[in-house]
This record gives C-alpha cells, sequence and structure tokens, in this order.
C-alpha cells in the first residue's frame, strides 16, 4: 500500500512536475522518450515506472526485445548510435557520482544531438527520476495484472 498520495496532498507541487513532464515529452522523440523514461526507471528500480513504461512502449509499437535489452544496453546490437548516447547519458544523469557527467559521456551525446535537443533530453531524464523518486519513496506499487 503506498505510504502517501502526492497528487492529493500536494497537488501543486504534483501540477509543476507534470508540467515538466508535459514540456519533456512534447519536445523529444516519442520512442527515444519511452526508452529512456524505462532505462532510468530500471536503473532507479522503480517497479511502478517500469511497468507503466513498459506497458506504454509496447502499445506504441515498440519491439519487446528492445524493452528487455535496455537491462544491458551496452552489449545489445539493437539501438542505434544516438539512442546509445541518450543511454549512457541517462545512466550518468541517473547515477550523478561525485564528478558529475564523465566529459566522454557528455561529448558522445553533444555529438548526437543539438544543444536544444540535449537540453531537451536532460529534461526528459530529470523529470523520470523526479517520478521515480516520489513512487519509490511512497512505494507506488504497478497496478494489479488486468
Amino acid at each position: 500500500m503506498p505510504r502517501l498520495a502526492v497528487n492529493e496532498v500536494a497537488p501543486e507541487a504534483y501540477k509543476a512536475v507534470m508540467g515538466m513532464e508535459i514540456y519533456a515529452r512534447k519536445h523529444n522523440d516519442p520512442v527515444l522518450y519511452e526508452l529512456v523514461k524505462l532505462r532510468a526507471s530500471m536503473v532507479n528500480g522503480c517497479a511502478f515506472c517500469v511497468d507503466m513504461h513498459s506497458r506504454d512502449a509496447l502499445a506504441a509499437g515498440e519491439d519487446s526485445r528492445r524493452l528487455f535489452g535496455l537491462a544491458a544496453w551496452h552489449d545489445n546490437p539493437f539501438y542505434t548510435e544516438r539512442e546509445r548516447a541518450a543511454f549512457a547519458l541517462t545512466d550518468a544523469v541517473t547515477r550523478l557520482g561525485d564528478q558529475g557527467v564523465p566529459d566522454d559521456v557528455w561529448d558522445a551525446a553533444a555529438q548526437q544531438f543539438t544543444p536544444e535537443e540535449l537540453a531537451n533530453l536532460l529534461m526528459a531524464i530529470a523529470t523520470i527520476n523526479v517520478w521515480n523518486r516520489l513512487a519509490i519513496s511512497t512505494r507506488t506499487e504497478p497496478p494489479p495484472t488486468p
């Protein structure tokens, strides 16, 4: 059972995060957006978000092998260089250590994305990390199997 319904207790804060979500969704490639959201959710161990974004991606026509392969994206041949750069950035931002995002990861992403695309990708990564932290902290579970 969830600990807290943030949307009910702090509706203005929830609305602000939803504003980030709407912006990021509108300004990123839809396929890459779902893959990035799923990857960050895997790294964070967010059961609710892994469930939601894998179902959303499947419903949008994404291949199941590419979804399952995200767990080991480094070693899978299913992704483009652009997607790999986005996943590396997602991992680095999600696991943000003392040194921040390594230069090689940043440089690879900057080669694949325009500055505006890169800013929008960062917004998507930041937003899913907010959602993950809210869902994990409140113990929000995936819905029961239909």
